[in-house]
Parts: structure tokens; C-alpha cells; sequence
């Protein structure tokens, strides 16, 4: 295990700790030389991009990236070795658990949100995750085509499998369209829901404002998700229904779901389950296998299942 300051990281029995600087090309080689597979947890991924993937190819590893959307795999292109993007709760999660319910010309709602911590590098990657290269604020899937400035807010509403009311703000991930796009189902619609209105309003003030003052939203972003801890207590959902057949995933905290996901992958890769080439993680699990392994990990609270065989 390596990072900037070994001396954070809590003892593991059995696993070595070195410091590994993700800008120093020789620090980085050097941590991945003999590794079977590199798995990549540094942040903000915009800054990250193929940065390890590269060092892990070239020492002969396969690379598993628990974050790292669009403009990271695009950035490595085509690999001959095995590279994983997007192996953590969202995006991750988010592409995968909704193709239990998605076929063919049905209408599937996906909710996904909470009360959570949003740590310095996570806030970095949300304020950043903007454009065509993450989705479409305001869109859904229809008829074949995303539909822009589709979908209005819904404000103080109940969402099955959420406690309490919430807010939902429509966004279409790209995930979700490149789900859309394989399996076609009549309208796809994605929301993130909100347990108030801080996380939503520390969003719009930092979007209409300046990139160059991103440290100063970044922790407006953080002191947003405290605020919500204060009233609420920590939790995460994910689900997806489409009439009958629903999934719903429900977790104290996305970080260590994240890592159950990435494991999952990483554990794939060593079965020799992916084959060589620059995917995506939902590209790459099975769906109802990946649900059943979450449903037994202790740091899953439940995966149910309504009306999926």
C-alpha cells in the first residue's frame, strides 16, 4: 500500500506501506514493479487521469482505478494490457445495478444519495465532473436519444427506499446513456437525491462561478455535506425500478462501498475474468453477481431484490 504519507495509514498485518509520489515517474515505477495488479485510490482524478495506469501497464500490471470517468480512460486510449475505470460506488454502482431491471422498451428510475461526508479531493471531482465527458443536468433517456432540459427538479418529495423527503435533481450520467444505448429500454432518468437544500445550493454557487476560485467552493462543498450530517444520520442509497422489479442498495458509507467495488473488480481480474483492453467496471462485473457479493460484504447494509428472479 502506498501514499504520500505512509504514517497515515492504519496498520494492516501482512501488507507493506511505502511512500509513492504520484508525480515523481521513478517513485511510481518503482511501487508498481512485481505487481500483479495496481489499484488506484489517489484523487481528484481529474488530476490523477492515466497517470498511474500508465506506470502500472509499462511494469506489467493490470490497473484498476476506483474513480476515473471518461477523460481518464480516453486519456490511455486502447491498452493491450487490463485497465478498469470507474471501479467505485458512483460512478460504478450507479452503471451497473440498474441492468438488473433495464430491457428492452421499459421506463427505469434510478435515485441515488444520501447524507454523506464529501472529503477535499471528492468535492474537487464533483465541482469538476461537468460537460459532455460526465452527463446531462436536466436530461433523460427517450425514444432513443437523450432529451435535454427534460426533467425539472422535484423538491421535499418521498422516494421509495430513502428515509424521510428529499430533494431529486435530475442528472443523466454517462454511465447511464452508454446503459441506455445497449440495452434500449422506452426512458431512462437518473437523479441524485439531496437530504437538503446545502449540498444542491454550494453546487449552483460554484458552477456560476469562476474555476480559478475551486479551493474556495471545494470547501463550501465539504461544509455542506457536514451541515447534513448534523441533522441526519450517514447513509447511502442506490436504487432502480422499472414497474414490478427494483433494486435497492443501501450503505452507512459510498468510500468503503467504493471499495468493496473495487475489490470486486480487482478480484475479477485475477480470476482472469477481463479481458485485455481499456474498459469500464460496469462493463466488466455482472450485475446480479456483483449484487449478491454486495449483499453478503459486512459493509453493505441490504441489497433486496422486488420481482427480479
Amino acid at each position: 500500500m502506498g501514499g504520500r504519507d505512509p504514517a497515515r495509514a492504519e496498520p494492516i498485518p501482512g501488507v507493506e506501506t511505502s511512500t509513492v509520489d504520484l508525480s515523481d515517474a521513478g517513485s511510481l515505477a518503482a511501487f508498481c514493479a512485481g505487481a500483479d495488479v495496481v489499484l488506484n485510490c489517489a484523487g481528484p482524478s481529474y488530476r490523477v487521469l492515466d497517470t498511474v495506469a500508465r506506470a502500472a501497464l509499462e511494469a506489467g500490471a493490470a490497473y484498476v482505478d476506483v474513480a476515473g470517468d471518461v477523460p481518464a480512460h480516453r486519456a490511455l486510449g486502447e491498452s493491450s494490457g487490463i485497465a478498469v475505470f470507474s471501479a467505485g460506488a458512483m460512478p460504478g454502482l450507479t452503471g451497473l445495478l440498474p441492468r438488473l431491471v433495464t430491457t428492452s422498451g421499459v421506463e427505469v428510475e434510478v435515485h441515488v444519495g444520501g447524507a454523506v461526508p464529501i472529503p477535499p479531493t471528492s468535492a474537487a471531482d464533483i465541482l469538476l465532473a461537468r460537460g459532455p465527458d460526465f452527463g446531462e443536468p436536466g436530461a433523460l433517456w427517450r425514444d432513443g436519444v437523450v432529451a435535454r432540459h427534460a426533467l425539472p427538479p422535484r423538491r421535499r418529495v418521498t422516494v421509495p427506499g430513502f428515509p424521510g423527503t428529499v430533494d431529486a435533481m435530475p442528472f443523466l450520467p454517462v454511465e447511464g446513456i452508454r446503459l441506455a444505448e445497449e440495452l434500449r429500454p422506452a426512458r431512462l432518468t437518473f437523479r441524485s437525491v439531496y437530504v437538503s437544500e446545502a449540498i444542491p445550493t454550494a453546487l449552483a454557487m460554484a458552477w456560476a462561478d469562476d474555476p480559478e476560485f475551486l479551493a474556495e467552493h471545494t470547501a463550501a462543498l465539504t461544509a455542506a455535506a457536514e451541515a447534513d450530517l448534523r441533522t441526519h444520520e450517514a447513509f447511502y442509497v442506490l436504487t432502480a425500478r422499472a414497474g414490478d422489479a427494483a433494486v435497492t442498495l443501501r450503505a452507512a458509507d459510498p468510500y468503503r462501498l467504493s471499495g468493496v467495488v473495487a475489490a470486486l473488480v480487482v478480484r475479477a481480474v485475477l480470476d482472469e475474468n477481463v479481458e485485455h483492453g481499456t474498459h469500464f467496471a460496469d462493463q466488466v462485473l455482472d450485475a446480479r453477481t456483483t449484487a449478491e457479493a454486495l449483499r453478503r460484504d459486512p459493509l453493505v447494509d441490504t441489497v433486496t431484490f422486488e420481482g427480479i428472479p
